[in-house]
């Protein structure tokens, strides 16, 4: 799952990024508002930390720029106001929670988990299609009655296929959600042979990816 977090403090952006890719997220990290509202618009993210207070655009601004185009990604907003009435100023432009600085990492972590598992996420949710069962939070999959052993990587491709499924995903977008860098697999063959690796472990399950020439994968299950 990608996560942005947009922090003009270098250093608690540094510590929250490798807290968060420590567990399991790609994080893309921007140090000003105007920078993370381009991202927002390039990437689907599960969750999106804003900092208040920052350059070019405030983390207020961002919020209430990203709600008025209709997108209704997950926002958790940082800041150092901690006042009712900022709060309430915060949620009221768009934010869905607020984490008052300094706070603990846990805290924070399980707040991003409880955004991905907020009504009408798709990110946070466990997924069933056909045979197969996927738990974003332990990262476990099951086949009907036995537990499957992906890799990382295998791990988000199945995933933005049951996400997805039964429509066809398109190469750059599991590019993006399984790849910090798309260019890297967009520009090899890394995903064919993710994609070969995965096949061979879903064989006998009763579901399996299909290609689509010229569009992209499907994931069919029965």
């Amino acid at each position: 799952m990608r996560v942005l977090v947009a922090e003009d403090d270098a250093r608690l952006r540094a510590v929250l990024t490798r807290g968060l890719e420590a567990n399991g997220y790609f994080v893309d990290s921007v140090d000003d508002g105007a920078e993370a509202l381009e991202f927002v618009a390039a990437y689907d993210y599960a969750v999106v930390i804003l900092d208040w207070r920052m350059p070019e655009l405030s983390g207020l601004e961002v919020v209430q720029k990203i709600r008025a185009r209709g997108d209704g990604t997950a926002v958790l907003m940082l800041t150092a106001l901690d006042a009712p009435a900022d709060r309430v100023a915060g949620l009221d432009a768009g934010a869905d929670d607020y984490l008052v600085k300094p706070f603990d990492f846990e805290e924070f972590l399980a707040r991003v988990r409880a955004l991905q598992r907020r009504p009408g996420s798709t990110d946070g949710r466990t997924l069933r299609r056909g045979p197969l069962t996927l738990d974003p939070t332990t990262r476990e999959v099951t086949a009907t009655d036995f537990a499957l052993h992906l890799t990382r990587t295998e791990f988000r491709i199945l995933e933005v296929l049951m996400l997805r499924a039964p429509a066809i995903v398109d190469r750059q977008v599991i590019a993006q959600h399984a790849w910090k860098d798309e260019t890297d697999a967009l520009g090899s063959n890394a995903i064919d042979v993710q994609m070969a690796r995965l096949r061979a472990k879903l064989a006998g399950t009763g579901a399996q990816i299909t290609t689509v020439r010229g569009s992209g994968y499907r994931l069919v299950a029965t």
